[in-house]
């Protein structure tokens, strides 16, 4: 059974960075598609960034050229370095995979999902 735990989430100021990771355990794939989102209190889940088994990167508008997705596969670990942070990005952050097929934007495409990690900007 695959599982994926989050951490390095936090509280910060604005403009500060973090880096979250996720780390796969139990048997081991190579993902097709690994991904990040986040919910905000009262708003809807919202696709963040993902990565292909190609190493290709996407990018939501909203935290393009603040935040970098990467990946090691040796060491079965997902990635999100957040930089120049704002309030807006308060969230909690979830890594998802899949396994088959392209990455995608919509969060019912993933079939595995991380518990969640909290994080927290203030002004």
């Amino acid at each position: 059974q695959v599982q994926l735990v989050e951490s390095g989430g936090g509280s910060v100021q604005a403009g500060g960075s973090l880096r979250l990771s996720c780390a796969a355990s139990g048997s081991t794939y190579r993902w097709q598609c690994m991904g990040w989102f986040r919910q905000a209190p009262g708003k809807e889940r919202e696709w963040v960034a993902a990565i292909d088994g190609t190493g290709s990167t996407g990018y939501a508008d909203s935290v393009k050229g603040r935040f970098t997705i990467s990946k090691d596969n040796a060491a079965n670990s997902l990635y999100l370095q957040m930089n120049n942070l704002k309030p807006e990005d308060t969230a909690m952050y979830s890594c998802a995979a899949r396994t088959t097929g392209l990455c995608s934007r919509s969060y019912d495409a993933y079939a595995y999902w991380g518990q969640g990690t909290q994080v927290a900007v203030s002004s």
